[in-house]
């Protein structure tokens, strides 16, 4: 691997997370609970991941705050647009597989 020193890796981190953000902004068909019992995290994991980030650098950003910036708008108007009922089968397969994060 080429050496790459710590400002590009962020600036290079940083584009593949935004560009995840827009793949998923624009996935609306994949329901959360899909992701969580495929993958093991979803919109809300990451979420959770950018607040902690932000909180381990001082800043204080709230839920809805961190939610509206990974759901490309307000959490609230998001599950109204896009967010099903899940099957029992999904919320089956959540209990068996559900992360401990």
């Amino acid at each position: 691997m080429a050496e790459m020193d710590e400002k590009t890796a962020t600036e290079l981190e940083a584009a593949a997370f935004r560009r995840l953000l827009s793949h998923l902004r624009g996935r609306t068909d994949v329901q959360n609970i899909d992701m969580m019992n495929l993958a093991g995290f979803c919109r809300n994991c990451l979420s959770n991941w950018y607040q902690d980030a932000a909180a381990d650098r001082g800043l204080e950003l709230s839920k809805a705050e961190v939610r509206e910036i990974v759901y490309g708008m307000p959490y609230e108007d998001w599950k109204a647009q896009h967010q099903t009922e899940a099957t029992t089968e999904q919320k089956a397969a959540y209990s068996a597989n559900k992360p401990a994060h």
